[in-house]
């Protein structure tokens, strides 16, 4: 559940758009080890928010849970060393 922890997302393949579930998130941008500076955005009232480092943008979608995004796989998962 992602109730205590803010989601992060990644767009390693690219994409103009992300819609996610959320309104307050963290972009970093592609995958490590090409991330950039992991940034906390919040949308606030509004419906969208593009990322000041990557430039992509993230389209909030009510009917999205906290774990997902269109197009899919663009949530970042830490993996485990």
């Amino acid at each position: 559940m992602m109730a205590s922890r803010i989601a992060h997302f990644q767009n390693s393949s690219g994409h103009d758009r992300i819609e996610i579930g959320v309104r307050e998130f963290m972009c970093v941008g592609a995958n490590p080890p090409f991330d950039h500076p992991h940034v906390f955005l919040d949308m606030g009232r509004d419906n969208e928010k593009v990322c000041p480092y990557c430039s992509t943008l993230y389209v909030f979608n009510g009917t999205l849970t906290a774990e997902e995004t269109k197009p899919k796989n663009c949530l970042y998962r830490v993996v485990a060393a």
